[in-house]
């Protein structure tokens, strides 16, 4: 490995500084909005220091909101995630531990179809998912915000490329000690794939808790609205005047949960994205 010394060093220091700095300030910028009182906000210039109305604004937005409590619609949006994540995850380990370690007619052609899929994005089925969410009586649920999203053929092709990496004389030896394929999949698959399993955790998490086209769709109750989709509903419509310190504060409560799935996960994420293996 090549260390960096001298002048070179310290080039990279400030650039890594400069860059900090243009992704940090727009997120202390909001966090300041989210302190201070609306006539500040809208009177140059605004100040960059935090004001005293902390308190008051983000208790205003869990509790009470613009069209409804913050609150409420991280919850929905942690419901979400979470059921799109661990959903995603346990079929595409099923469907990769069926594709990959039993023999039946049409498995390479079940697993392809699978993998077709991809083509196939919510946007471009939207019409035809919601009107079976419809009839399966499924709006303004938590089940008709996750179920139509809980199929994943990018997780089933990763967990389907490291099982085949897999030794053979494992499945073997577990088939020797009278383990049968279930115990098999518990007690080595599983634990093997616990570094693939957080990274996707991580990617699929994000991806359900940014969710704004399917939710909006599917839920017409206030109580039922996500926060991505309550932060486009706070913007005023025509004259109205934005309550910008609320909105400021829902963004960044909005924020928190993936940082911190992203902090507590990272050395599994990192793990699972650079493993050998993979």
């Amino acid at each position: 490995m090549v260390e960096k010394r001298g002048a070179a060093l310290w080039l990279t220091h400030l650039g890594l500084i400069v860059g900090l700095f243009f992704i940090f300030f727009p997120i202390w910028l909001a966090f300041v909005a989210s302190t201070i009182s609306q006539p500040e906000i809208v009177r140059p210039p605004m100040p960059l220091l935090p004001g005293d109305r902390f308190l008051e604004n983000y208790s205003k937005a869990l509790v009470s909101g613009i069209n409804a409590p913050v609150a409420r619609m991280l919850f929905n949006s942690a419901v979400m995630a979470l059921g799109i994540a661990f959903g995603k995850i346990a079929i595409s380990l099923l469907s990769a531990f069926a594709i990959v370690y039993f023999r039946f007619p049409g498995r390479q052609l079940f697993f392809w179809l699978i993998f077709l899929t991809l083509m196939l994005p919510v946007e471009v089925r939207i019409v035809p998912t919601y009107e079976v969410a419809a009839q399966f009586g499924m709006l303004n649920s938590y089940s008709g915000l996750i179920f139509p999203l809980i199929a994943s053929a990018t997780a089933t092709f990763l967990f389907r490329q490291f099982f085949l990496t897999v030794p053979d004389e494992l499945a073997e030896a577990a088939r020797v000690d009278g383990a049968r394929p279930m115990r098999f999949f518990w007690d080595i698959l599983l634990p093997m794939s616990r570094t693939n399993i957080a990274a996707l955790f991580v990617i699929l998490f994000i991806y359900g808790w940014n969710q704004y086209l399917w939710p909006l769709l599917i839920t017409t109750d206030p109580s039922m609205n996500t926060i991505v989709m309550g932060i486009k509903q706070m913007f005023p419509s025509g004259d109205d005047t934005a309550d910008w310190p609320v909105i400021m504060a829902t963004s960044l409560l909005a924020m928190l949960p993936p940082i911190l799935v992203v902090i507590g996960m990272q050395r599994l994420f990192i793990r699972g994205l650079v493993e050998s293996e993979k």
